[in-house]
């Protein structure tokens, strides 16, 4: 099973930006896919972007044009650079994987987490 942990998050003032870490172990990331999603206080699990084993990429409406997925499987890392952050970006920050054929959106379709990392924005 593969252990996944974020980090880089913290507390940051509106227009600024945030690089966040997703770093794996206990087996290599090539053919897996991994996803970034948020949950704020009161809200469900949301959907920000995910990177296949190809390095195909897909984004929210929300974060389009602001956030940018990347990966390297030789790190075994993937990252979510932030950019133009506002409050409504505060929230807890998951990393996500599987290795589920298929094009993954949703959070019961990921196998794998990581612990979050809190992003706070203030205005």
């Amino acid at each position: 099973q593969p252990r996944l942990v974020e980090s880089g998050g913290g507390l940051v003032q509106a227009g600024d930006s945030l690089t966040l870490s997703c770093k794996v172990s206990g087996r290599t990331i090539i053919g897996y896919t991994m996803a970034w999603f948020r949950q704020a206080p009161g809200k469900e699990r949301e959907f920000l972007s995910r990177i296949d084993w190809n390095y195909d990429r897909k984004y929210a409406d929300s974060v389009k044009g602001r956030f940018t997925i990347s990966r390297d499987n030789a790190e075994n890392t993937a990252w979510l650079q932030m950019n133009s952050l506002g409050p409504a970006d505060t929230a807890i920050y998951y990393c996500a994987g599987t290795f589920r054929w298929g094009l993954p959106i949703a959070p019961a379709e990921y196998d794998d987490w990581g612990p979050g990392t809190q992003v706070t924005v203030s205005s």
